[in-house]
């Protein structure tokens, strides 16, 4: 048969070509649920993601309207060359998956948490010759129990130490246990029954085992309860000094768990996630909650992170509870993540029983939650490298904002009125990142016009004139857009002052990043959501319009104050004060009692008694609902009563 008749062969067609083009690639997606790998043009793996849409989720990544502001999806047009997908069953088979190829590929655009040599574990084989405690580094599918992880060998050994000194097990290798001739010091000390060459009851070493287990696992009463019961059965049967030593490990036990807080009446095992976040450098906190008590804390420290906070916690979650061998009732997060419900059901399917992922409101939860916030924040302040993190920082703002000089001092300025009512604005200084109060300012605008960009102008041209008295900083940030940027300008020209000037204006949308303004440009320079440069920039912005709205809101109850009492007879500017100063607000004075009125200093019964009498006089009637306005005054009042005069 000639090479024309022979009929063609099927295999060859079934199979179509590899696709060439990244736009070829994106058009053979499955939509199922599964994972994607990203590779470079080299075959490396750069990015592995989940998705419960294969073909939906990949897609997004390449659309010009994506509204991801991570710092590598613009590139990855230019760098993928290849996209893998793996089909799983559901989202929950991705998930795992995910946590998987993340640890396997490290991929250079994936959330860099750690990997598994981070992490230290205890391991306790019930089924082992003779079970001993050890310390190891991974988590294997072999029956044994996994206790941990501990971050650190100091914490792991401090455990086993602890572990060796109330129980009974031995500490010796398999090799020393089949080769030693007569028993080792630990059984001189009482700390091992030598099962290495003397006959020892498998009954009595399994109760030791089970006992070191719920120690571990932070089940204090459950243990305790078992230890108090087999000393009364050894009691009953006459063995004294069996009942005494278990006696005795009942006390060092005792005497062991009373550091152990109670801080929780729930009595359930809880996890309690802390975030701090400063810029790129982050610290995450777990502290555990077993039967109501803490029974330890781990610090994570992190730098480089420009990934955004849910999905940073989210990678989080998946890489430490995928090495985590215990899984609790609850854990509880600082803030929400896009899979928390995803993540509850993994969970779950881990511990084979109920695991909650909650993001409390208020109540015991949310107290806990902060407490695990405060430990972040104070871990990051006594772990991390403060400096080297600022100086990153403001090396990266500096070159962003195309300066000649570090901006080791900025100051940064805010206009805050209601309508127009009473225009004030705030100077807040920050010194190598961090606030700087003492050398806060505040501004009473003389310009009776609604204009905020004339407010400004004014601000810093009064800030300029005392160039001499006061310093100059490195930068000066306005909170506002284009506008309040000419503004500033416009004052330090006609001043004459020449100095580094941006604007940072805030978007109304939450979805949407900060812009940022410099001088002679058009359009705002992108600059990344949860990158350092950014950080600093927000943290002013939000200092800045803090001080400038607490400033307003004193005035304008100062203000509230004079009235009401300008036109009462015999009170005069001092006697006025004296009563700002000692009721803090109209609402108290109103309230207050004549002898409370007289017991000011200054005040006499007969100005106590006007007081009373005027104030009665312009009170509504009790029947009558408050206006707006009176609302607002008395909100204003009673937010700001403690503010000092």
């Amino acid at each position: 048969m000639s090479e024309e008749e022979r009929p063609p062969n099927p295999r060859l067609h079934e199979a179509a070509p590899p696709p060439k083009t990244l736009a070829e690639i994106l058009d053979r997606l499955p939509a199922q649920p599964g994972v994607y790998l990203m590779k470079d043009r080299h075959g490396k793996v750069i990015y592995v993601g989940k998705a419960a849409i294969l073909r939906v989720r990949v897609r997004q990544y390449f659309q010009a309207s994506t509204g991801d502001s991570r710092d590598f999806v613009p590139l990855l047009e230019g760098i993928v060359g290849d996209i893998e997908t793996v089909v799983t069953s559901n989202e929950k088979e991705a998930l795992l998956l995910e946590n998987t190829l993340i640890k396997k590929h490290q991929p250079r655009f994936n959330v860099k948490l750690t990997d598994d040599k981070n992490f230290l574990v205890l391991r306790l084989d019930p089924e082992g010759e003779w079970p001993r405690l050890e310390v190891g580094r991974k988590l294997g599918d072999d029956g044994a129990w996994y206790f941990g992880p501990y971050h650190s060998a100091t914490s792991a050994r401090q455990t086993l130490r602890v572990v060796n000194r109330h129980f009974q097990l031995r500490t010796c290798t398999d090799h020393v246990l089949h080769n030693r001739r007569r028993p080792c010091l630990q059984y001189q000390i009482q700390r091992c029954p030598a099962p290495c060459v003397l006959k020892v009851d498998r009954g009595d070493y399994g109760d030791q085992v089970r006992d070191v287990r719920l120690f571990l696992e932070g089940k204090s009463d459950e243990l305790l309860d078992r230890l108090r019961t087999r000393m009364q059965d050894a009691s009953d049967k006459t063995e004294f000094e069996r009942a005494a030593h278990i006696r005795d490990q009942i006390h060092a036990l005792e005497s062991s768990l009373q550091e152990q807080r109670m801080v929780s009446t729930d009595f359930v095992d809880q996890d309690v996630i802390g975030f701090h976040r400063q810029g790129l450098a982050l610290e995450m906190v777990v502290m555990s909650i077993r039967d109501g008590k803490m029974v330890g804390s781990r610090s994570f420290s992190f730098g480089g992170q420009e990934f955004p906070d849910a999905e940073i916690l989210s990678s989080f979650l998946g890489l430490y509870y995928d090495l985590q061998p215990a899984q609790p009732d609850e854990v509880v997060l600082p803030f929400a993540i896009d899979d928390l419900a995803l993540k509850a059901e993994w969970l779950t399917e881990k511990r084979q029983k109920k695991v909650q992922v909650l993001v409390p409101q208020r109540g015991p939860r949310r107290d806990l939650m902060e407490l695990a916030q405060k430990n972040a924040a104070a871990s990051y302040a006594s772990r991390r490298n403060a400096t080297e993190d600022t100086e990153l920082m403001l090396a990266k703002l500096g070159k962003r904002l195309r300066l000649v000089n570090l901006p080791r001092v900025i100051e940064c300025y805010d206009i805050s009125h209601v309508q127009g009512a009473e225009p004030v604005a705030s100077m807040v200084v920050f010194v190598d990142g961090k606030p700087e109060k003492s050398r806060y300012r505040t501004y009473k605008i003389q310009r009776t016009e609604n204009d905020d960009f004339a407010a400004m102008y004014e601000v810093l041209s009064r800030r300029f004139r005392r160039a001499k008295d006061w310093i100059l900083p490195d930068l000066i940030v306005v909170d506002g857009g284009k506008g309040q940027l000419g503004m500033a300008l416009a004052a330090a020209r006609d001043v004459g002052v020449d100095l580094p000037i941006v604007a940072l204006a805030k978007e109304k949308e939450d979805e949407n990043p900060d812009r940022v303004f410099l001088p002679n440009a058009k359009d705002p320079i992108p600059i990344r959501p949860n990158s350092g440069e950014m950080f600093v920039l927000q943290h002013l912005r939000d200092e800045a319009h803090r001080f400038a709205v607490t400033f307003h809101r004193g005035q304008r109850r100062r203000r509230t104050l004079r009235s009401a009492l300008d036109d009462v007879p015999g009170i005069g500017p001092n006697r006025r004060q004296a009563l700002l100063r000692h009721f803090g607000s109209l609402k108290k004075i109103r309230e207050a009692s004549l002898e409370d009125l007289v017991a000011v200093p200054g005040m006499t019964r007969a100005a106590g008694q006007a007081v009373c009498q005027h104030l009665a006089a312009a009170a509504p009637e009790p029947a009558e609902a408050p206006s707006p306005a009176e609302a607002e005054e008395d909100a204003v009042e009673s937010a700001f009563a403690t503010v000092d005069e």
